[in-house]
């Protein structure tokens, strides 16, 4: 390719609105430019990119026995009433209409449209099992995009779909699925963890996330340095606190603690750590006899977990208490709350930790007033214990081979076992060798194509740009001339050094736009080429070019007759970086 005949549209600097790296750098180096929020062209540098991702992902689909189809962007209403998913999804779920007044979506994935394929095309256990998968374009209409392509409304996504006879049939499918996923993510030279997650709203039972490992993040990860483990914040068990809990060694005081709401504020007041303190949490369900109010508690130190929350019989469906219903049951407002004496009986629910604690601080429901030497079994019932909270670091691994640390995560791959969830729903079958009919056992298997492009930049960059890992390099060398119009022999040996890396299958270009070197340097470094060679007169007059490893920084003078040999080395080197 040369420079001349392809778009290239840097930028000096960023939009102010650019939050991130990979999103500034993006903008910078030409590769998106804004349609609209969360909806991005990808231009000429941005799609070769994209496109060398994608040829990776479908060499280990297909090496994994996964076969290509392509699945249409708008689907019809009706499979997605069957599964239910047409009033479950929510608002990020697109939905149209066509002339006719008829509803479709438009996908943000393919399960409805996977299990349809698979009920009409798939009749006997002989054809199983098989893997379906495409490369797709996907809405989801994010109420706040942000990110650039990370968390964008439109994008591209990787998604299969295996069709099982039975559970072990499923387990082995998501199986090879993992293992493909760990190697994709490995060619492309990422650091990455795959984690425990939860389905959400996809369904089923049990899952992994694929997570690159950068401080820019949005999820938190735990994992444990002395075994396998590792999960999402969100998912992680946190363990009961090993031993048992001491006696009662204090009276129960009733302190003054005025304008001290908050546990950091009552625990420095006392003199005391915040472990020392329990936080109370008030939810609420609506029931067929009013509503139901509910009193969790925590240590001062640690954060209530949504989602484990919801999954404690009874709170599926909880929200947060108002002030009203507060003072109605505690007899004061937010920031003095505690379990004993409220004034309406209220469910308690201890975390795992809190019940293991013994002289605890708590609010004392009344302003202005805590109680210190707290304890279960003297002053309070034991309680109905559950696991409340965010994981922390040091916390034990749940598997019990070590402490955990916490990292931030990129999700750029998810994979579900789900089970008969849609085949249930949608009564997707096929006869098993007794002519039974059976439901199908399905997985789902996405990669976030164009968001592992942001994730790449977001773990490779630095302050002159983009450090392309190899395998998905716009280009895997640059030729940069110097003196491009002005010199022939420049000219002519730059041309001969192009043709020759082209012949040996290398994705080369030349910049043959007669630029200052300087301006030439600094451009294809924001881009991030994996190498430069650099060809100027003064260096062939000792029949000598420079090559410079744009990740290192490093230059050499390297002799033009081993040249080509060491842009070979310099390149294999730089396989999986």
């Amino acid at each position: 390719m040369r420079a001349s005949r392809f778009f290239i549209s840097t930028l000096k600097e960023a939009p102010s609105d650019a939050e991130v790296v990979s999103h500034q750098l993006m903008l910078r180096a030409g590769l998106i430019r804004r349609l609209a929020g969360g909806i991005y062209i990808y231009m000429p540098m941005g799609l070769r990119v994209i496109q060398k991702f994608e040829a990776i992902v479908r060499e280990e689909m297909q090496r994994a026995g996964a076969i290509e189809l392509l699945m249409p962007m708008v689907q019809p209403a009706e499979l997605w009433q069957e599964s239910a998913r047409w009033n479950d999804y929510g608002p990020e779920l697109l939905r149209i209409k066509d002339r006719h007044d008829r509803d479709f979506v438009v996908q943000p994935t393919s399960e409805e449209v996977i299990t349809d394929i698979g009920r009409r095309e798939l009749k006997s256990y002989k054809q199983l099992p098989i893997n379906f998968f495409h490369i797709q374009t996907k809405f989801r209409d994010e109420i706040r995009p942000r990110f650039g392509v990370m968390r964008g409304r439109e994008f591209t996504m990787k998604d299969a779909y295996s069709f099982d006879r039975d559970f072990a049939g499923l387990q082995v499918s998501y199986r090879k699925m993992y293992d493909a996923y760990g190697a994709i993510f490995s060619r492309v030279g990422l650091k990455f963890r795959a984690v425990a997650a939860d389905n959400g709203s996809i369904g089923g039972t049990g899952s992994h996330e694929f997570h690159v490992l950068a401080d820019s993040g949005e999820d938190a990860i735990a994992y444990c340095d002395d075994s396998e483990f590792a999960a999402n914040v969100e998912l992680a068990e946190a363990v009961a606190p090993a031993g048992v809990r001491a006696a009662p060694a204090e009276p129960l005081v009733r302190v003054a603690t005025p304008g001290k709401s908050k546990c950091e504020d009552v625990a420095a007041l006392l003199g005391l750590p915040l472990v020392r303190t329990v936080k109370s949490i008030v939810l609420t369900t609506e029931g067929e006899d009013g509503p139901k109010l509910w009193l969790l508690l925590l240590r001062g130190d640690h954060e209530m977990n949504e989602l484990k929350v919801r999954k404690i019989d009874g709170l599926a469906k909880f929200r947060f208490a108002t002030e009203a219903e507060i003072i109605d049951y505690f007899g004061t407002r937010p920031g003095y709350l505690g379990p004993l004496d409220t004034v309406k009986p209220v469910a308690l629910l201890a975390d795992r930790s809190v019940a293991q604690m013994s002289d605890f601080v708590t609010g004392a429901n009344q302003p202005d007033f805590h109680l210190t030497g707290v304890n279960w079994g003297r002053d309070l019932p034991e309680p109905r214990v559950a696991d409340l909270r965010n994981v922390v670091e040091g916390d034990p691994s749940p598997d019990g081979k070590g402490t955990l640390k916490i990292c931030r995560g990129i999700e750029v791959g998810h994979i579900f076992q789900l089970r008969t969830t849609y085949s249930s729903a949608m009564q997707a079958t096929f006869l098993d060798e007794n002519g039974r009919s059976q439901l199908f056992e399905m997985g789902c298997y996405g990669i976030g194509v164009t968001r592992t492009v942001g994730a790449a930049i977001e773990q490779n960059n630095d302050e002159r740009g983009i450090i392309w890992p190899r395998a998905i390099a716009p280009f895997e060398v640059v030729i940069c001339p110097i003196g491009w119009g002005k010199s022939d022999i420049v000219r002519r040996t730059a041309s001969e050094l192009y043709q020759q890396m082209k012949a040996h299958g290398i994705d080369v270009i030349i910049d043959d736009r007669d630029e200052r070197p300087g301006v030439m340097f600094a451009e294809w470094e924001l881009i991030g080429v994996p190498l430069r060679v650099t060809v100027g007169e003064r260096g062939l007059a000792n029949k000598e070019v420079e090559v410079t490893v744009r990740r290192v920084g490093v230059t050499e003078q390297v002799a033009l007759d081993e040249l080509a040999n060491l842009v070979e080395t310099k390149l294999s080197g730089l396989a999986n970086t």
